[in-house]
């Protein structure tokens, strides 16, 4: 938690990212393409974040997360 806080006011910025990766078979799956899939990682830092195909958008708060999770299960449900 004191790590995140220290990157938060220090650490980078998340400004630019590699162009979206989809993992297919039994390739090993990075732990941030297990959410989607898809994964792209930041160009400064390396830090690896999901990414949504059908908004265009990287998922990087763990609010965006549950919102992704929410919208997954509402579409499942319909």
């Amino acid at each position: 938690m004191i790590a995140e806080m220290i990157d938060a006011v220090f650490g980078c910025r998340h400004s630019r990212f590699s162009f979206p990766v989809t993992i297919r078979g039994a390739a090993r799956r990075p732990q941030a393409a297990a959410l989607t899939g898809t994964y792209v990682a930041c160009l400064e830092c390396g830090k690896e974040f999901p990414y949504d195909w059908q908004e265009m958008k990287v998922i990087t708060s763990p609010a965006e997360r549950s919102e992704y999770m929410a919208a997954l299960t509402t579409k499942e449900a319909a």
